[in-house]
């Protein structure tokens, strides 16, 4: 017989201290103090502001949707029937597009909503019902409150105004404008320099959608005028205040509302002298017009570099627009269009596709003085590695020097 009281002492230990374990309960590791780390979420556009958005973009979509390839099925049965913008499918496959029908002039600006389908634009209608616009009504805002919001940096109720009311965008309250507000309250400092932008924006956005009638209506002069005006304070403002930033686009749109009738006029000098083949001087010549369209609205302007840039790119403009309408008396093809002048490289562009695809038509039908001033065209204004003022100053001594001419 054996005695086992010392293994069953050690058996009731071993369990008594799992017991008591069990007990209390496993030990939980200490939680981490969350550090803070506040943030201010940017505000979203408004459901009327995606509407509107929506209802400029997905008609011309669906348009050039069916253009490409007709069908049924493009315009769906929640497209309003009488937009005069969307046209069946069934009349559109017995229409031939005429590339000569009523040109647009519209440039738009940047947009993220470029993108939208035609599934997000009729969810938006949706959301955007006569219901839900009935509970928010739009009452027009007085100049005081379009000159408060430029303070306080509220873009979206400028864009707002800019679609719903855009003469208030012109209109002063107490003898200022909004442009030179913001101009103003910017400062030295130019923290209001966007909002200005924005201004800026809505005047060229105004111009380039108006049609050819539109600009001829008497009921568009006075709105032009004003926003001329409107231009030139803030030009003399900036002056005075040495805000120059802005000035190359304050010209610039003051070109743009000036219609095509500039634009043909000096196109056809700078034609003319790149005709003479004894005293024109085609580059002097459209330099010389721009100069003198800058003095008269710029006044005594002390030209800075962004002015510079914008004189030369206006000028080599002129001389592509030009020596291109002397092409065409020759070769088939489309003028460039005058609402393409001094934006970016719109007009070489142009130009350097138009002439691409009449290549073969120019080495043959094209006079020879002409054909080699559009090779020197092609070659001195191809690239970026040198500055546009650059490429003018080449230009100059090739075209209006004689070199290798």
């Amino acid at each position: 017989m054996f005695n086992n009281t010392a293994e069953i002492l050690r058996i009731a230990v071993t369990l008594d201290e799992e017991s008591s374990s069990i007990q209390a309960g496993p030990s939980r590791p200490s939680r981490t103090k969350t550090k803070h780390n506040p943030c201010l979420p940017s505000r979203l556009p408004s459901t009327a502001f995606l509407q509107r958005e929506a209802d400029a973009i997905v008609p011309r979509s669906l348009k050039l949707a069916r253009q490409r390839s007709p069908s049924p099925s493009l315009t769906g049965p929640s497209e309003p029937e009488d937009d005069e913008e969307l046209i069946s499918p069934l009349e559109d496959s017995h229409m031939e597009i005429d590339p000569t029908q009523k040109r647009s002039r519209k440039h738009s600006i940047s947009s993220v909503f470029s993108t939208l389908s035609s599934a997000t634009s009729n969810s938006l209608r949706s959301l955007s019902s006569p219901r839900s616009k009935a509970s928010r009504p739009w009452s027009e805002p007085e100049s005081y409150e379009v000159l408060s919001a430029i303070e306080r940096k509220d873009i979206m109720f400028l864009m707002e105004v800019r679609d719903r009311a855009f003469h208030l965008l012109l209109q002063p309250s107490g003898g200022v404008t909004p442009l030179v507000h913001a101009m103003r309250v910017g400062g030295v400092g130019k923290t209001h320099q966007e909002v200005a932008i924005v201004i800026l924006g809505a005047f060229s956005r105004y111009i380039n959608h108006l049609t050819d009638e539109e600009l001829a209506s008497p009921k568009t002069k006075p709105i032009l005028k004003k926003l001329r005006t409107n231009l030139k304070l803030a030009i003399d403002y900036g002056m005075q205040a040495e805000q120059r930033d802005l000035i190359a686009s304050f010209l610039q749109t003051l070109v743009m509302s000036e219609g095509d009738q500039w634009v043909r006029s000096t196109v056809a000098s700078v034609a003319y002298a790149l005709r003479d083949s004894i005293n024109g001087r085609p580059i002097e010549t459209a330099e010389t017009a721009i100069r003198g369209y800058a003095k008269t609205n710029l006044g005594k302007v002390k030209v800075n570099a962004a002015l510079d840039e914008y004189i030369a790119n206006a000028t080599s403009d002129l001389v592509m627009m030009a020596a291109w309408s002397l092409a065409l008396a020759s070769v088939e093809g489309e003028p460039i269009p005058t609402y393409y002048f001094a934006r970016d490289d719109r007009v070489y562009k142009a130009f350097s596709e138009a002439t691409y695809k009449q290549r073969e038509a120019i080495k043959v039908k094209v006079p020879r003085r002409l054909r080699r001033q559009l090779k020197i065209l092609e070659e001195v204004m191809e690239g970026r590695v040198i500055s546009t003022q650059s490429k003018v100053e080449v230009l100059a001594r090739k075209l209006d020097e004689g070199e290798e001419l």
